[in-house]
């Protein structure tokens, strides 16, 4: 071993686990930041526009539901590999001068590109990064989709001021080759752990799937939630996996209806510019990204998964509200104020959702369990912005959208405390 390797993992591996996850999203986070210029330049209408983000989430959650167990059999290279080429020719699609069928076609490869981050990605740091490091990980990584929202909305309005929005694109579809070659070099460098080189025979059989890590985490405590101690179902997952997959699904709704429309409504409601609307969402991203790391150092501090989950559910309400009030009152200040607390919560349940996972699923069957609920995740994320496209085009337009926002985070809300009750009985 070089002295790299001896050293363990550092900031490139950190970096390309990062990019794998935030490189799917570039797409669409582009478009949407461009949405205005895109309706006006195909003539379709803002449900249409929604069906994009539908086909990309769709493709992503059929991925991940399916695909999960065959990712498990193969290599962290060959997975992270094709997260970056699938990314990259999704991009280079939309560079092609043709119609909004073949938009729709790289949206559902982009997709595609989004079912493998969250569990080569699990399970790359559980085999290859110290368990004192890993929760913490987990945050800056899962920041990476708010990476990819902060770097496509700040820099697809202004190249495609220049060199179209299908030009913006092509030259956004460098990022993801890059990252490509960067991984190739990290994994390279950074070696398994030996815990994981040899398992002895029969271990996976005695790891249950509500068991723990050995070690403590950075506050020296188990991880543990009570919650995670259910047996598997007939599936082989436990109860656990199935009830964050449908907290994933009900607050992605509420993330990408928002995601999506949010710069429209800022150009159309409030008189905002393309580069302006797109900027909020960047600050949402960039607020995203903080608030992702600050909630996954509070579960490696021992906080309570399904409580943290309750908290983010009622600040999104409160944002889902704000979003509202902005529209009726036509105070484009309160747009900044919705921003931030959409960043701050309902962009950070993914860290809190996939630390959950690593507390108590092996290594083993990782890709298969952060599968699951990922899906669930992005089956939210495929009805939310079809859901919002046909609202706003009906007569209660962005009032009756963000009504409808405001009540998925209050099922949320719901859910949330569902999870804590479950959790003290079992205690």
């Amino acid at each position: 071993m070089d002295r790299r390797e001896r050293r363990g993992p550092g900031r490139g591996l950190l970096t390309v686990l990062l990019g794998a996850v935030g490189s799917g999203p570039l797409l669409l986070y582009g478009l949407s930041a461009a949405s205005d210029s895109i309706i006006v330049d195909l003539g379709i209408s803002e449900a249409q526009f929604g069906l994009l983000a539908t086909a990309c989430f769709a493709c992503a959650a059929i991925g991940n539901a399916t695909l999960g167990r065959i990712a498990d059999r193969q290599s962290d290279t060959s997975l992270m590999t094709l997260v970056f080429v699938l990314s990259t020719a999704a991009l280079a699609l939309v560079a092609i001068p043709a119609s909004f069928w073949m938009l729709l076609i790289a949206a559902g490869i982009s997709g595609i590109a989004q079912s493998f981050p969250n569990g080569i990605t699990n399970r790359i740091l559980l085999e290859r990064v110290p368990v004192s490091k890993r929760i913490g990980w987990v945050g800056i990584k899962q920041s990476g989709v708010q990476v990819s929202q902060l770097t496509a909305s700040l820099a697809f309005p202004l190249l495609a001021a220049a060199a179209g929005w299908r030009g913006a694109a092509l030259a956004i579809a460098i990022v993801p080759l890059v990252l490509m070659v960067m991984t190739w070099q990290s994994l390279r460098v950074t070696p398994v752990l030996p815990e994981h080189l040899s398992p002895p025979a029969g271990a996976n059989e005695s790891i249950t799937a509500g068991s723990v890590d050995a070690e403590p985490n950075d506050s020296g405590e188990h991880g543990a939630e009570p919650i995670d101690a259910e047996t598997p179902d007939s599936s082989g997952h436990p109860g656990m996996v199935w009830a964050l997959a449908a907290f994933g699904l009900l607050n992605g709704i509420g993330v990408q209806a928002t995601n999506v429309y949010m710069p429209l409504f800022a150009v159309r409601e409030l008189g905002f510019s393309l580069v302006l609307g797109g900027l909020t969402a960047a600050v949402a991203g960039a607020i995203g990204v903080a608030a992702r790391v600050g909630w996954a150092r509070k579960m490696a501090h021992g906080a309570s998964g399904p409580r943290l989950l309750l908290l983010l559910a009622l600040i999104a309400t409160a944002g889902a509200v704000t979003f509202y009030i902005a529209g009726t009152s036509g105070w484009a200040w309160l747009l900044w104020v919705a921003a931030a607390l959409h960043g701050t919560s309902a962009l950070g349940v993914s860290v809190v959702l996939m630390s959950a996972l690593m507390r108590s699923i092996p290594a083993t069957s990782m890709a298969s369990a952060s599968g699951m609920v990922t899906a669930g995740m992005f089956t939210g994320f495929a009805l939310g912005p079809l859901g919002m496209g046909v609202l706003v085009g009906s007569p209660g337009g962005f009032s009756l959208g963000w009504a409808a926002v405001g009540l998925v985070y209050l099922l949320c809300v719901l859910l949330a405390f569902g999870l804590m009750r479950t959790s003290r009985r079992t205690e």
